[in-house]
């Protein structure tokens, strides 16, 4: 069956949501594996086909929502009503941003629809020809071949208007997409390699000579006209996603601010940071060198081998100041199932520092760095920033949020969003500061070097999709406006701009965090909760936008076209 005529059969919804549950419980169920069906189902690169079936499947969710008698939904009902109907336009986005990014690529792979066309025959299981597979093959490599020459002349295409200038983005972008489409290409091809001795009889080569071109296409792609250094393997290029963009992903998140305010949120915060960095440094007899008394803390790190009882000994400290202070509670199952792994040299280019959840992964240097590398991820690493970050990835930070999403209202996972995950996490690094956690102008220095960064991630994640910020003016702002060690500011940019994460991401611990805050000071700090329930019932409500956990903690009335206007910030 022909996939236009499939979509065209296909019911928005695979069956009745699960009538035991509440029914707006239900249908976020139904919805969540319906979507993770279809994601593993589909994944053919630069696909209109495929996006048009996943744009039908959100907009006839939105239609069945429309149907439902919103006045008559339970509290937690209603939240999930608007929830999902955010989800749902946030994805339909998604994919108009993802149509038009593609096509500012197709000029530079015109050969795609053919191996797009071929992908697809595969997915809906129509037999193959192997000879005619060889010539479609032998076509393809002809294809490729007059594309590279096409753009080979002056790095520019010509055009009834003239001269038609590449930007490095878009070149970068395209040559991933034909990274894509080979690695698709080669899987198809090993579904019936072997398996059926004709084709491979007719198709090995002219095969092979494909692959080849693909990935002698996409090289040249990156190197003439993106301009990346085949021998520099730590270029950073990046893919700003610009204003619209930004401002979708900020509805998503129901924040109802615009880029360049979050900026300017972020410039406020990082001013506080760095009059208390200049008193810390002041206390340790740094004077005004703050960065003299970065570098004193930095040098206070564990010897080789001994960093495990480090982050062991911080954790169980956090753990005793929470219970002491009964501000949320603890499982014992929490306590007891962490673990702990040490990171590869390999990961520590894109991850300098800790991660954590169930299993915290430790950055230290091992045998194999060089000399210099070693001595940066030791600094990076030290006693005082780790003390500020344990309980970050642990307890009461990654860990328990994920222990209690797992055991409460576990259906809004798929709401997940990282202003809540790494807001909380940062949101106590707040709090603690706020209860006296730190107890040395050391340790301030390393909890204060880490709020920096998180100002500072807001700046030039923001900035650089906004195309107001190149990834090294990043990297070297990082260096110089947080104190950063250069190969770990590389890693932090790396990481924000290559794509495996949202242009959010970065922002959101900040942001999120700082989200929290407003929210505790409106509930606990009046009266209403205390420390313990405040946090207990941002956990239960699960990981999704903050404006929705507000809506859910102080009864606020939805309706059911909700727009969120809260605006968090008051400033200092």
């Amino acid at each position: 069956m022909h996939l236009q005529l499939a979509l065209a059969l296909c019911p928005v919804l695979s069956q009745e949501p699960d009538a035991t549950l509440e029914p707006l419980r239900g249908m976020v169920e139904l919805y969540s594996s319906d979507r993770a069906a279809l994601q593993r189902k589909y994944g053919v690169p630069m696909s209109e086909h495929e996006r048009e079936r996943i744009e039908e499947f959100h907009s006839g969710w939105l239609a069945r929502l429309e149907e439902v008698d919103f006045a008559a939904l339970s509290k937690d009902g209603r939240i999930d009503h608007v929830l999902l109907a955010n989800l749902l336009a946030s994805e339909l986005r998604r994919l108009a941003h993802e149509r038009a990014r593609d096509a500012e690529v197709a000029a530079l792979v015109p050969f795609h629809a053919g191996i797009v066309a071929l992908l697809e025959a595969r997915r809906e299981m129509r037999p193959v020809e192997g000879r005619g597979s060889a010539e479609w093959l032998a076509g393809l490599a002809l294809e490729i071949e007059a594309a590279r020459a096409r753009w080979s002349e002056g790095e520019a295409a010509e055009s009834a208007e003239g001269a038609v200038e590449v930007a490095r983005t878009v070149a970068n972008r395209a040559a991933g997409r034909v990274d894509d489409l080979r690695r698709e290409l080669e899987d198809w091809y090993r579904f019936y390699a072997g398996y059926d001795p004709l084709f491979t009889w007719w198709a090995a080569k002219p095969y092979d000579e494909v692959s080849e071109a693909l990935r002698g296409y996409a090289r040249f792609l990156r190197e003439k006209l993106a301009g990346i250094d085949p021998d520099d393997a730590d270029a950073i290029v990046g893919d700003p996603i610009g204003s619209d963009a930004l401002l979708d992903e900020l509805a998503f998140e129901m924040i109802p601010y615009a880029p360049e305010e979050l900026v300017e949120i972020a410039e406020s915060e990082l001013a506080w940071c760095d009059a208390e960095m200049l008193r810390a440094s002041r206390e340790l007899g740094f004077d005004d060198d703050w960065r003299k008394a970065q570098d004193h803390v930095k040098d206070m790190h564990v010897e080789p081998g001994e960093q495990p009882e480090l982050i062991r000994s911080l954790a169980e400290e956090a753990i005793d100041f929470l219970e002491l202070r009964d501000l949320v509670t603890v499982p014992e199952l929490a306590k007891e199932t962490w673990r702990m792994s040490m990171m590869s040299p390999e990961r520590q280019k894109v991850n300098p520092y800790f991660l954590g959840g169930e299993v915290i992964q430790v950055s230290f240097p091992t045998d194999a760095m060089a000399h210099a590398d070693k001595l940066m991820s030791m600094r990076g690493n030290n006693v005082h920033f780790a003390r500020a970050t344990v309980h970050h990835e642990l307890i009461p930070g990654h860990h328990l949020q994920q222990f209690m999403t797992q055991r409460y209202r576990a259906h809004r996972s798929v709401f997940r969003t990282p202003f809540w995950v790494e807001g909380w996490a940062l949101y106590w690094e707040m709090l603690l500061w706020d209860l006296g956690f730190p107890r040395s102008p050391e340790d301030r220095v390393g909890m204060l070097f880490w709020r920096k960064h998180r100002c500072a991630r807001i700046v030039f994640s923001l900035r650089f999709h906004l195309g107001e910020m190149t990834a090294q003016e990043a990297i070297d702002f990082l260096v110089e406006q947080v104190g950063h060690e250069r190969n770990n500011a590389t890693a932090e940019v790396r990481r924000s701009v290559a794509g495996s994460y949202g242009p959010l991401y970065q922002a959101a611990y900040m942001l999120g965090g700082l989200q929290l805050r407003a929210l505790h000071r409106g509930l606990v700090e009046s009266g209403r909760m205390t420390d313990r329930e405040f946090h207990d019932a941002v956990l239960r409500n699960g990981p999704i936008p903050i404006a929705m956990v507000r809506a859910a903690l102080t009864g606020e009335e939805l309706a059911r076209d909700h727009e969120p206007d809260w605006r968090f910030y008051e400033g200092r």
